[in-house]
């Protein structure tokens, strides 16, 4: 069997010789983030174009009656949703909804990694809502956002490992393969994104937790944040993490004492959002 170094040296090459096949967004997700960049944009026209998806449209109106979205009465036309949500809630919604689309696995074996992933990436989603919506200058919705593709760059790792039986079998090599190139390789898909700085960034940089670029509390720190909460009494590594040596807790101004029980008072926002996206 190829050794760990092996397989990291030909992801590697196949990146740097352009083989290796990032995911693309969705027509529909671009259409709709640039009808919600156009100014004179209404919703009328944005609806028109998320009700060519009927799937999508189904899970936006879904998501409007949502306990997160707490509708006075039930919302059943896509327009009302829209109006309602507003246009930038609408954007990193459907970016969200068709970023699950993506977690998908043709592998029966890989299929529980990519199911695994998601649910940790809406976990980490859920808290990064809770924690910016106490922190000035931070959205709940971009910071979801942030949370849900934190974790993109293992995306092509893992469909890499779908074409490689050896690799598949492998768990210590995919693991290493993951632990060490999925920031890179969501920074690369990211930028092919367009997506804005702020959420490159987090792709990025989450895992770096000595991070203190001295500027104002950002949606890394709050995925960094978020992450090492998710963690807590797992045997996951990041459990161990001594919380007081990392900054992002002091840039957003949160104790590091703080523990689960923070999440259990909030846990009905959490459950809302973990439901909305699973």
């Amino acid at each position: 069997m190829e050794s760990d170094e092996k397989f990291l040296h030909d992801l590697l090459e196949d990146i740097e010789n352009e083989r290796l096949v990032l995911p693309t967004l969705p027509e529909v997700a671009l259409r709709v983030r640039d009808a919600v960049e156009d100014e004179n944009a209404t919703a009328e026209q944005i609806t028109a174009i998320v009700g060519q998806d009927a799937a999508l449209s189904a899970r936006l109106l879904q998501v409007a009656n949502s306990p997160l979205y707490r509708a006075t009465s039930p919302i059943d036309n896509l327009q009302v949703a829209i109006a309602r949500m507003g246009n930038e809630q609408v954007r990193n919604l459907v970016s969200s909804i068709v970023m699950q689309q993506m977690f998908q696995a043709t592998d029966e074996v890989l299929d529980i990694r990519f199911r695994q992933l998601w649910e940790h990436n809406v976990q980490v989603a859920a808290i990064c809502q809770m924690i910016a919506a106490s922190t000035e200058g931070l959205e709940k919705d971009q910071a979801m956002l942030a949370g849900l593709i934190h974790d993109i760059g293992v995306l092509p790792i893992l469909k890499y490992a779908e074409e490689i039986p050896e690799l598949l079998e492998n768990e210590a090599a995919l693991d290493l393969l993951v632990a060490k190139l999925h920031p890179i390789l969501g920074k690369m898909i990211l930028s092919n994104w367009n997506f804005p700085d702020s959420l490159v960034a987090v792709a990025a940089e989450h895992e770096y937790l000595q991070r203190d670029p001295g500027t104002p509390p950002d949606y890394v720190d709050v995925v960094i944040v978020a992450n090492l909460q998710s963690h807590i009494g797992s045997q996951h590594y990041l459990a161990d993490i001594d919380w007081s040596s990392v900054p992002a807790f002091t840039r957003l101004g949160i104790t590091p004492e703080m523990d689960e029980v923070d999440i259990k008072e909030n846990k009905e926002a959490i459950s809302a959002m973990q439901k909305m996206m699973t």
